[in-house]
């Protein structure tokens, strides 16, 4: 029988989501790799635990998560019916619609039709009554933005979610969102948008459009598909996501320019006491404007390692100039 650990809010940061009243972790678990059918059951649940045990409160999912699609949220499902069936008020739980999930055309985009369906069919594989948080995963260009944030209003209203959320919207996008969920009395909480030392586009406005309309954000893939991490600090391991056939990483990513660029991070982190993996975590949490960050695990020991980065969420003035000359190439001393 699980038993929680009696101090497991003694170390992890929480921050307010924007302008409501809901905390979250600073590191959050991310199921989209490793819960699906193709993994150990016994290495899922023990990462669960201990990311709990370790303050993780909220679990991120989405209809599609797996593989196959939908073996994610099942995966959870079986934890949140044992180990965790005392503690769901101590949760936070989110999943997503939005992406291809099943055939035809209610399979995936943003219809009120494909949204409210998929948001009932996830919460009978998880066994719940509610999500606490649940997104628009991608803005759909043939359904008119009143009626998605319409079924995300709705999906609150009925008590099927406490919050709405939306992902992958751009700066104009988000601000048209937040207008309409005002105007339909349901706030939009969070955005959840891809954000990494490689990959910045949030700074372009969207982070700017979060403060205006008094959203929270949760950065995903802030290891930029484990690229910030030591794996690539001498090229394409074998058995490493590039050298495979994911179509979110190829060799072709990773590059001499972009090896010397880890290395030079490296060198930061190290005089930080962090692994690379860690200081990118750190740096995508510097100064709170994001909410949380992401992370995967596919072992307790990584999962022990990501979380290792909230405890050293600060950086010097120096340390900023340095790591921002490696990543643009610029002089540190301009």
């Amino acid at each position: 029988m699980y038993l929680p650990s009696a101090d497991r809010y003694s170390a992890m940061p929480y921050r307010r989501t924007g302008r409501s009243g809901l905390l979250l972790p600073a590191l959050s678990l991310g199921l989209w790799h490793n819960f699906g059918g193709d993994r150990t059951p016994d290495t899922q649940a023990a990462i669960l635990r201990r990311a709990f045990d370790l303050g993780v409160t909220h679990f991120d999912l989405a209809n599609n998560y797996g593989p196959p699609p939908g073996s994610a949220e099942l995966t959870l499902g079986r934890s949140l019916a044992t180990d965790f069936a005392a503690l769901r008020d101590e949760l936070i739980i989110s999943t997503k619609a939005g992406y291809l999930m099943g055939p035809g055309p209610y399979g995936e985009w943003g219809s009120r039709k494909n949204l409210l369906s998929s948001l009932d069919q996830s919460l009978g594989r998880m066994g719940l009554e509610y999500v606490d948080i649940f997104y628009s995963h991608r803005p759909d260009p043939d359904t008119p933005m009143e009626e998605t944030m319409g079924a995300l209003d709705t999906a609150v209203r009925s008590g099927r979610a406490l919050y709405a959320g939306i992902s992958n919207y751009s700066p104009e996008q988000t601000r048209e969102a937040a207008a309409i969920l005002k105007d339909l009395g349901t706030p939009l909480l969070i955005h959840q948008p891809r954000y990494s030392m490689l990959d910045r586009w949030v700074e372009d406005g969207l982070l700017d459009t979060l403060d205006e309309v008094g959203a929270g954000s949760i950065a995903y893939s802030p290891l930029a598909q484990g690229m910030l991490s030591d794996r690539y600090l001498d090229g394409i391991p074998e058995g490493s996501r590039a050298a495979g056939s994911s179509p979110f990483l190829t060799a072709d990513a990773v590059t001499p320019e972009l090896v010397e660029k880890l290395r030079a991070l490296d060198a930061v982190a190290k005089e930080r006491g962090q692994s690379l993996a860690q200081l990118a975590l750190s740096w995508v949490l510097r100064g709170g404007r994001v909410t949380s960050a992401l992370v995967g695990a596919s072992s307790v020991a990584q999962l022990e390692n990501s979380v290792e980065a909230s405890r050293n969420l600060d950086f010097d003035t120096d340390e900023l100039a340095l790591i921002e000359s490696i990543l643009t190439g610029a002089d540190a001393g301009k």
